[in-house]
């Protein structure tokens, strides 16, 4: 691509995935510490939200934007045959999304409007760029991609008005509709990805049972299941007809999963981890529906972590790594430090779904999970900076 060639400059911009991924990882981590250090009393930000709805907030609507950011602006001018953004235009969307983080921290100073629109300005851009490229690029196979990310966006909109109404916006439409969003781009995206990489690694492999195609009528099926239990559970999450489509898609997530072949795929944790992050997207649903019918045991707050710290947490790591070794002309194989940064995601995630289950020992299990947390994005952004700031490996 000859934009990509002709550009002379620093190499973090030279793709999207370079900025977005290191600062969605720096800020995850930095976000975790800054969140445990306010819970303790030691820290106190000048921010208008309440700790846990700025936890909250940043997670999903600031650590995630980020990671979309990064993902897409490489993925589709792969799926157009367009120009990607990079050079100062890309620069210029990094500094939009730092704008946001800052706006929203230190948002006492602030109009409320002029926060919600620092924070919302790159994914509106974004959206925008985006939707040019599909439209021109005719790729409307992947419209529905875009559409997710506007939904997204009104999402975080959404999450400012209700907590400028005085709402408790962390449990609020706008966090289940973001959330809500986000569950279904790892349905949508990872339903391709997934049985696809599978599939290269299995046939490397020699293997003679391979995942089946993507996107056949079943997915489609399941895709539509999804949709419905999240329309439900934004509009009543409590509701005993939320716990049955939540419970239908768990179930039809699960056999998608299982058609995929991801029990072949154990000697590889660059492949396997892929299946992993993916299981907890029908597993948070399980979980939910459990709790509305009365069977769970670590309340739906910690529910709802299956699909926040899991799905989207290990989901995103898993892309992260394997775009950043791909993209930077790496092997594609997982080792050692990449392997435990997969396993202190799932290791935080355990121990948050732990503190559910065992609330005397909350405090302690919280700081663990914490601590684990902090070391999978910061191990991120040790081991993979490097590759992110320096050009693509040649020869």
């Amino acid at each position: 691509m000859e934009r990509h060639r002709a550009w002379q400059g620093p190499a973090v911009l030279s793709f999207g995935f370079r900025p977005f991924f290191l600062l969605g990882a720096i800020w995850a981590a930095a976000a975790m510490i800054l969140w445990i250090a306010m819970l303790s009393g030691r820290l106190a930000l000048p921010t208008v939200f309440d700790p846990v709805s700025w936890h909250a907030h940043e997670f999903l609507f600031g650590y995630l934007g980020a990671i979309i950011a990064g993902f897409l602006l490489t993925a589709v001018p792969n799926w157009t045959g367009r120009l990607p953004v990079t050079g100062w235009a890309l620069g210029g969307l990094v500094v939009l999304w730092i704008g946001g983080r800052l706006a929203v921290s230190v948002s006492h100073y602030l109009d409320p409007i002029a926060v919600a629109s620092a924070d919302l300005a790159m994914l509106l851009v974004l959206a925008g760029l985006l939707g040019r490229e599909i439209v021109v690029g005719k790729n409307w196979r992947n419209l529905p991609v875009v559409a997710l990310l506007v939904v997204f966006c009104l999402a975080n909109g959404l999450f400012h008005w209700e907590f400028a109404k005085g709402t408790f916006a962390a449990q609020g439409y706008g966090l289940r509709l973001g959330l809500g969003a986000a569950v279904l781009m790892i349905s949508l995206i990872g339903g391709r990805i997934v049985p696809s990489f599978t599939r290269n690694w299995l046939v490397k492999q020699g293997e003679e049972r391979l995942p089946v195609p993507p996107m056949q009528v079943f997915d489609k099926i399941a895709l539509a299941g999804l949709l419905a239990a999240v329309l439900c559970w934004l509009v009543k999450p409590d509701a005993l007809v939320t716990a049955v489509f939540l419970a239908i898609a768990g179930v039809l997530h699960l056999v998608r999963l299982m058609r995929w072949a991801g029990d072949r795929t154990g000697a590889e944790p660059l492949v396997f981890v892929l299946h992993a992050g993916y299981f907890f997207i029908p597993l948070g649903a399980l979980a939910g529906a459990a709790e509305t019918f009365g069977y769970g045991f670590v309340g739906a707050g910690t529910a709802q972590h299956l699909w926040m710290a899991g799905g989207i947490g290990l989901m995103t790591l898993a892309v992260m790594t394997r775009a950043t070794l791909g993209h930077t002309g790496r092997e594609l194989t997982a080792g050692g430090r990449t392997s435990a940064i997969y396993v202190a995601v799932v290791l935080a995630v355990a121990a948050r779904l732990a503190a559910g289950v065992w609330p005397g020992h909350a405090l302690l299990l919280h700081g663990v999970s914490g601590a684990a947390w902090i070391a999978a994005f910061g191990g991120f952004a040790v081991v993979y900076g490097p590759l992110l700031l320096r050009p693509r490996k040649t020869g």
